[in-house]
């Protein structure tokens, strides 16, 4: 009995290697191919990024626009689809976007600080409020001094009374173009020049220094109108 049941054990033991073997195989070889691809992919795991898009439409105030990616001011702005407000800025004269800002310490604040060379506009939901031809033709007169101060380069200059909520600011007009303006001081003096269109009213500020070229300005403030409504 002994002599017949050990020859029995040795031929079982082949058999269940010859059964692993394929399987040992075939685990290695998966291996070696999802290393393979491992490997080949992870550089553009790791590498490729997805830039944003030159433009993002938006609508504000159910008035679509399209804005420039790189002239957002505000990170949390960057995005498409409805939005209450959004807050931009373009190189003049070329209206370029601007670059990222360079970093300013304290040490270097002093020979950092450039003259403005952009436009800043906001462009937001009315809601219904009053809009800038109103203002212009029904709350301004009411605050201004009776009589023109100056008359410079085709603009009119009234001052508003220092008795009122303008105090310290002037209002520059012409036949097409009207802009409230502060005055020199500390900081330069700024303008501003507003416009309606439909949902949404936009916001132009620039420097009171380029009142100057007050034609030039308007025009490049129209071009933005155009750019920012168009599809490209």
């Amino acid at each position: 009995m002994t002599m017949t049941t050990a020859p029995s054990r040795s031929r079982r033991r082949p058999a269940r290697r010859h059964h692993l073997a394929p399987l040992l195989a075939s685990g290695a070889i998966g291996a070696c191919a999802l290393a393979a691809i491992v490997y080949l992919l992870w550089p553009t795991w790791r590498g490729e990024r997805v830039s944003d898009p030159d433009r993002l439409p938006v609508t504000i105030g159910n008035t679509l626009f399209n804005v420039p990616t790189k002239s957002i001011r505000v990170k949390v702005q960057k995005r498409t689809g409805p939005q209450e407000r959004v807050d931009l800025g373009f190189l003049y004269p070329s209206l370029d976007s601007p670059q990222a800002p360079k970093h300013v310490t304290a040490a270097t604040v002093e020979t950092e600080t450039q003259p403005i060379d952009r436009i800043f506009v906001s462009i937001a939901a009315h809601h219904g409020a009053i809009s800038p031809d109103e203002r212009i033709t029904t709350i301004y007169p009411r605050y201004l001094e009776a009589h023109a101060t100056a008359v410079e380069n085709g603009l009119t200059w009234r001052a508003f009374r220092e008795t009122t909520p303008y105090a310290g600011e002037d209002l520059a007009s012409a036949e097409s173009f009207v802009a409230r303006c502060t005055r020199d001081a500390a900081t330069p003096g700024m303008c501003f020049t507003e416009l309606r269109i439909e949902g949404a009213d936009l916001n132009f500020r620039f420097p009171r220094a380029w009142l100057g070229q007050w034609r030039e300005v308007a025009a490049a403030i129209g071009q933005l109108v155009v750019r920012m409504r168009g599809t490209h």
